[in-house]
């Protein structure tokens, strides 16, 4: 900024400079006068062309020295403009990365557009905005106290227009900072269409509804359209009045400056100095009044920045972790209670204990709260009330990463990332050695499959892991759950979409998995619970019934009526009853 500044005061004084060869040359060609009154007449006496051609020569130096100003102007400003941004995006995206789930299942695409869109009005409103009006006042200030020493009357004549531009900009201005926060908030709607429809094209596609998402996409695209052409509209309007204004003032000035010239009082060659300074003049007068303007846009898309910069984090990074390297996975819930929004709660008063190594299996109906439970002990959702402990710590008091460090999860959907196998599987922990990551692949019982690949482990996926099957996707989020080595497990309905088939081998790859972890199973099915030590059967948030598979059938008629529903499709279930 310090050298944009110097760069600046230097094409101010350059910029000073330029009319003054013309000058020389007008008057000399006009009137006689010497070129410049500090050079001595005997050093230019009888020699008109060599003076001409020094005066050209000092006027291109001047133009060259001032357009090389101009473009390490210009190239200091871009590499400025993008570091900042950059910087900023880097600033929000770490914010973003460390807000909670809750925050980012509101809105990602209006996340997207903030940080792509919004984060750029670093650029507008400093380098376009505030530092150009800057420059523009130095000008002003310097040119008119030029054309003060130069003429008087023209100099006070030429700020007449001041009290005009100014009510120019309080009548066209009004209501803009409004219209600009709307239309912001309109084209972040039209990122967040074209998001959701894009994230849900299998399903646009399957009910042949892309007229449909096409219309619903333009409904909103032409509501943004047309609140940003209002403000474009409004800044147009005020550019024309300033136009209007200054070519007025630029005619008044000019008219009186030629009676200057007729009546002896100023030269043609100042006359078009006091020209070419009313242009410097009017020119950061202009930029003045239309940058007010244009700043609105900027500082609306600055409102948007804070808001994100100003969300509360997930952990300030000052919760304490009890010194052992890795916990026992002794996990108890104590009267946890939890909701959305208070007039919606999702779990009612849950208590209960896992023993280190034991495997529970967590069902209900849907919506029951069996995916909140395994959330809040993961903490992507802080409970309402009641307390959740791990080897008796509380995990409030937990740093969420060494929390979260000692969790694997395997989700219903297994999420994938663009990148190679490897990449992906080794996700679950980055220091791992290739080493490891083949070896977690093979106890997934993954290795066979990769194996096969043309590039194995070294075979690129498109995004969510797109060319793989549903099972082998799973397979490798088994890996990664084998490759992060957590003392506590939690397996989110891992073979709901599975075929029989297919998962038959990834419940074999899951025994070995739980072997010596603390594990959760959160199940539909009821293949993938027979195996539990202890069954906890939710409903409508509270824990209606505890015990084994054959407790339940005599004890829980909730769990007797969830086996029989499901019985049919289970057939592996069906057998062992």
């Amino acid at each position: 900024m310090f050298g944009l500044a110097l760069l600046s005061l230097v094409e101010i004084g350059l910029r000073a400079l330029t009319p003054w060869p013309l000058k020389a040359i007008v008057d000399q060609l006009t009137t006689g006068e010497p070129p410049l009154p500090i050079v001595p007449d005997s050093l230019v006496a009888g020699r008109p062309v060599e003076v001409l051609v020094a005066v050209v020569l000092a006027g291109v130096i001047l133009q060259l020295g001032h357009e090389l100003v101009l473009m390490m102007h210009t190239r200091t400003q871009a590499r400025l403009a993008q570091s900042m941004v950059f910087d900023l995006r880097s600033q929000m995206f770490t914010h973003l990365q460390y807000l909670s789930l809750a925050h980012h299942f509101r809105g990602p695409a209006d996340s997207v557009y903030r940080l792509d869109t919004d984060a750029a009005y670093l650029d507008s409103l400093l380098l376009r905005g505030f530092f150009p009006l800057l420059f523009s006042v130095v000008t002003l200030v310097v040119m008119f106290a030029i054309l003060l020493r130069i003429d008087e009357l023209l100099a006070l004549v030429s700020m007449v227009i001041v009290p005009f531009l100014y009510l120019a900009l309080r009548f066209s201005m009004r209501g803009l900072m409004s219209r600009a926060d709307r239309a912001k908030q309109l084209e972040a709607a039209v990122s967040e269409r074209l998001y959701e429809s894009l994230s849900a094209i299998r399903l646009v596609k399957i009910f042949a509804r892309e007229e449909y998402e096409v219309s619903r996409f333009s409904g909103v695209a032409q509501a943004a359209i047309r609140e940003r052409f209002e403000v474009i509209r409004q800044e147009s309007r005020f550019s024309f009045l300033v136009g209007i204004i200054t070519v007025a003032g630029a005619a008044l000035v000019l008219a009186l400056g030629g009676l200057h010239v007729i009546e002896g009082k100023l030269t043609v060659g100042t006359l078009l100095v006091v020209i070419t300074y009313l242009g410097y003049v009017y020119g950061p007068l202009s930029a003045i009044a239309t940058t007010t303007g244009s700043l609105h846009t900027a500082l609306a898309s600055a409102r948007r920045v804070r808001e994100v910069l100003r969300l509360p984090r997930e952990d300030g990074g000052h919760a304490t972790f009890p010194p052992v390297p890795r916990v026992r996975g002794d996990v108890r819930f104590e009267h946890v209670s939890f909701a959305y929004r208070p007039d919606q709660p999702v779990l009612d008063d849950v208590s209960f204990s896992v023993s280190p190594g034991e495997t529970v299996a967590l069902v209900g109906p849907s919506g029951a709260g069996k995916t909140t439970v395994v959330s809040i002990l993961g903490r992507l959702y802080e409970a309402s009330s009641g307390h959740v402990f791990v080897d008796n710590v509380d995990i409030a008091t937990m740093s969420l990463r060494k929390l979260r460090e000692q969790i694997a999860v395997v989700p219903q959907d297994s999420l994938l990332l663009s990148g190679t196998i490897a990449e992906n599987i080794q996700y679950g922990r980055l220091d791992a050695t290739r080493a490891e990551v083949e070896q977690a692949a093979h106890q997934a019982g993954s290795g066979q499959f990769i194996a096969g690949l043309p590039r194995g482990f070294d075979t690129e996926l498109g995004d969510l892991g797109a060319g793989l099957s549903g099972g082998e996707r799973q397979r490798i989020s088994i890996a990664r759950a084998f490759l992060k080595d957590a003392p506590i497990l939690i397996l989110d309905e891992p073979t709901s979409a599975l075929d029989p088939l297919t998962e038959r081998a990834i419940l074999a790859a899951m025994r070995e998995l739980r072997r010596h972890r603390t594990t959760f199973i959160i199940a539909h099915r009821m293949s993938t619970v027979r195996d539990a030590d202890r069954i906890i059967v939710l409903d409508q948030g509270a824990v209606t019934a505890t015990g084994r598979h054959r407790e339940l059938l005599q004890s829980s008629p909730l769990y007797r009526r969830l086996v029989e529903e499901f019985v049919d499709a289970d057939s592996h279930f069906k057998t062992n009853t």
